[in-house]
């Protein structure tokens, strides 16, 4: 009998012949199904265009980003002369964006976002948000300063006040687009400050872009200040609206996103102008605020990421209890090692297995996610057939890799 991966466990005689029907009932959502199904029932036509609709949304987010962006690299060529001018703030600005995407990955290694909604939000920051904010930034920019004809008063307003509403206004809102399309995925807040950090990285990217091509003669001394000692500046001002609107994902009302997304988008808009007007331009500033305020998200979003591996682990327990895992099974699929444990296992026993191990692994997550959310109060009409799928692969990984001889 083959030994599995984790813990010395090993499957009971004639394991892998099981139909794993469940010990008991899951509560308090829906009965378990007492035997799962194969694949293919699950797909309802309904199911199948609310699927497509979002899919169809995500393209158009992405491709209005796209061109935003492509608006922005226009500009800087534009104002440079030459396309050579755009190669080097091109390549700095990959930097911060790397330091960022970095930490996003790791933030979300528990349930990993699809790939094609962040790509989407990713383009929105750094095309549909940086255009808009470019054209109402400078169009206030003007007409304070034609109204008073205070030029420092007029940079004033816009860094203060412009600024922060119009950025984080953008942002936010590609936040809230994400979620709306991406219900399904967009489970807790974890979610939100993913989505949130990877709009805010790429406004930041396009951003630093215009700033080095602008400051050409004093790049180095701009990369240090933007690129290197603040490259998280907006992904903590846009997570305090990912985090609202994150948060409003595990509310039982469907609608608390209305009222809980502008708390979170007035933090931001208050954070990026408390930056503008006072911490990026005192250096003293900076150490004594940004610094531990800094220190303190990111002790915010260790304790976020801590509280999803303990709601995976609760809810793949609601499984365990009905027979569909065991508690070894459990522990392994909640804890970083465990899972890298399993998929060398899983590496060494051939691609058949490697490749249900992978399975395995993504639909125990999306299980765990889906019986969230219906806890929560966001079960969809497919709740049961989506789940009875899920627990189809289950099924059939593990008859792959505990059913060897």
């Amino acid at each position: 009998m083959t030994q599995h991966p984790y813990s010395g466990w090993s499957p009971r005689s004639g394991y892998h012949r099981s139909t794993y029907p469940p010990a008991g009932s899951l509560p308090p959502v829906r009965a378990a199904v007492t035997s799962p199904v194969a694949a293919g029932g699950w797909a309802q036509p309904p199911a199948i265009r609310r699927r497509r609709a979002g899919d169809i949304a995500t393209y158009v987010l992405a491709l209005l980003g796209g061109l935003g962006l492509a608006v922005v690299l226009f500009v800087v060529y534009t104002e440079a002369g030459r396309a050579g001018a755009l190669i080097l703030p091109f390549l700095l600005a990959l930097v911060p964006l790397g330091i960022v995407l970095v930490s996003v990955r790791w933030l979300d290694r528990w349930e990993p976002e699809p790939l094609g909604p962040l790509v989407a939000a990713f383009l929105w920051g750094a095309g549909v948000a940086t255009v808009v904010s470019m054209i109402v930034n400078t169009s206030a920019s003007l007409l304070v300063m034609a109204t008073t004809g205070d030029v420092d008063g007029a940079e004033l307003f816009s860094a203060v006040v412009t600024a922060p509403v119009v950025e984080e206004g953008t942002k936010g809102l590609g936040v809230l687009l994400v979620f709306l399309i991406r219900r399904r995925s967009f489970s807790g807040p974890v979610d939100g400050i993913v989505y949130a950090a990877v709009i805010a990285a790429g406004f930041a990217f396009a951003e630093n872009i215009l700033y080095f091509a602008r400051f050409s003669d004093q790049i180095l001394g701009v990369f240090v200040m933007r690129g290197l000692a603040s490259p998280f500046a907006h992904v903590t001002f846009t997570a305090c609206t990912g985090l609202a609107v994150g948060l409003s994902a595990r509310r039982r009302s469907r609608w608390a996103w209305v009222w809980m997304t502008p708390i979170g988008l007035a933090g931001a808009i208050a954070l990026h102008a408390f930056w503008n007007g006072v911490v990026s331009v005192r250096l003293e500033m900076y150490l004594l605020t940004e610094v531990p305020f800094f220190l303190a998200c990111i002790g915010i979003v260790i304790a976020l990421r801590a509280s999803e591996r303990r709601t995976l682990s609760n809810r793949l327990t609601d499984y365990a209890r009905s027979g569909w895992y065991a508690p070894t099974e459990v522990t392994m699929l909640t804890t970083a090692a465990g899972r890298a444990t399993a998929r060398r296992w899983a590496k060494a026993h051939g691609p058949a297995v490697e490749l249900a191990m992978r399975d395995f692994l993504s639909a125990s997550l999306q299980l765990a996610s889906l019986r969230q959310q219906a806890l929560s109060g966001h079960a969809d009409a497919d709740y049961a057939a989506r789940e009875t799928q899920l627990l189809g692969v289950v099924r059939r990984c593990k008859q792959v890799f505990l059913g060897r001889p």
